[in-house]
């Protein structure tokens, strides 16, 4: 097998649990739900990652951790810190807030990731937290704007409601008139 092949099976793999993880949640998913879900034997599946928690660990990376180089673009790039702040909410919440939120168990996905993986869990957040520092110039902005986009999330809204939110907040502490730098 290529190392191509290889990785587009890992990546089928990885999806497939994903799905898994967020129709089933942590616990109720197995091996053998996973192996089947990306058309895999359970014996390969055990070649390829030793155990559900290497799997989910795998998925957080690949589907979270995976998105901070652009996250961090999108934070130092051009356009206003309005503008910024909303590329960064688009990237590290709204995409994946996206397919969390139809799923049964979605909710529970960054919780069992505390539980599972708490430094890829911090890390998700020092990076975050970095980047919403460097668009409004301070880390303890940045704090209280991501503990506010973490209440938005509280009631689970449809990506509507949660896009509305989202940009009521970015507007509070990054004015839309507001540019890279300049503080208001």
């Amino acid at each position: 097998m290529t190392d191509d092949e290889a990785a587009a099976r890992r990546a089928r793999v990885l999806v497939a649990a994903r799905w898994c993880f967020l129709n089933f949640g942590f616990a109720k998913t197995s091996f053998e739900d996973i192996a089947k879900r990306a058309r895999l034997s359970r014996t390969l599946l055990y070649r390829i990652f030793k155990d559900k928690e290497e799997i989910y660990r795998a998925v957080f990376v690949d589907w979270l951790v995976s998105r901070h180089p652009a996250a961090k673009q999108a934070a130092n790039g051009p356009g206003s810190a309005y503008e910024r702040l909303l590329s960064f909410c688009r990237l590290m919440v709204f995409e994946p807030w996206a397919e969390m939120v139809g799923a049964p168990m979605g909710s529970a996905f960054l919780e069992a990731c505390e539980l599972i993986d708490p430094e890829g869990e911090a890390l998700y957040q020092e990076v975050a937290l970095e980047c919403v520092a460097a668009i409004l110039g301070d880390e303890a902005s940045a704090e209280v704007f991501l503990l506010a986009l973490d209440g938005l999330l509280a009631d689970k809204p449809p990506m509507e409601v949660l896009e509305q939110r989202t940009q009521l907040l970015a507007a509070r502490f990054a004015p839309r008139s507001s540019k890279k730098g300049s503080r208001s």
